[in-house]
C-alpha cells in the first residue's frame, strides 16, 4: 500500500510540473494568424515574449513552406538575429512599424552561428521563413506582410 501512495504521490507531482510548464510555453509563443507575404498565405506563430524570441526557430528539424515565426519587438531598432540551435537554414525579413521589408537574410546557414545578422534599417518586426522562400516568391524590400491586425508587446 506504501507504494502505491508514493506512485500516486509521483504522478501528481509530475502532472503539475508538467501543467505549469505546458501554460509557461504557451503564452511565450502563440498561434494566431494567417498572413499573405509575396502574394503566398503563411500560418504565423507569433513570438511576444523575450524568451520565446530568444528561442525563435532553434531545435526544429523542419519549417512549412507555408509557414513563418513574426518576431514581435516593443520598439523599432536594429535587432540582431543568429543561428544559434538551427537545424535548418532559414530566410529572415525584418519589416518596419507599416509591415514592410527593409532588410533581408536569405539562406542564412546553420553553420553561421555565432555571426550576427544586423539589418541597415530599424525594424519592430523580424519575419522568419523556410530558406528559399524570398527567390521563390520575390520577396524584395518594401514587399508588404498583410494581416488584419499586427499584433504589439509592452517593454
Amino acid at each position: 500500500m506504501r507504494y502505491f501512495y508514493i506512485g500516486l504521490l509521483v504522478i501528481v507531482v509530475a502532472g503539475v510540473v508538467a501543467f505549469f510548464f505546458y501554460k509557461t510555453e504557451s503564452t511565450q509563443v502563440k498561434f494566431d494568424t494567417t498572413g499573405e507575404f509575396g502574394g503566398v498565405s503563411l500560418r504565423l506563430e507569433y513570438a511576444t515574449t523575450e524568451a520565446a524570441r530568444e528561442r525563435g526557430l532553434g531545435g526544429r528539424t523542419n519549417i512549412p513552406a507555408d509557414y513563418g515565426m513574426l518576431f514581435i519587438f516593443p520598439n523599432s531598432e536594429k535587432y540582431g538575429f543568429w543561428m544559434k540551435d538551427m537545424l535548418v537554414p532559414i530566410d529572415m525579413f525584418w519589416l518596419n512599424d507599416q509591415g514592410q521589408v527593409v532588410y533581408i537574410v536569405q539562406d542564412a546557414a546553420t553553420s553561421s552561428y555565432p555571426n550576427v545578422f544586423y539589418p541597415t534599417s530599424p525594424a519592430l518586426y523580424v519575419l522568419e521563413t523556410a530558406a528559399g522562400f524570398a527567390s521563390e516568391h520575390d520577396i524584395a524590400t518594401d514587399t508588404p506582410l498583410l494581416l488584419k491586425n499586427f499584433p504589439t508587446v509592452s517593454k
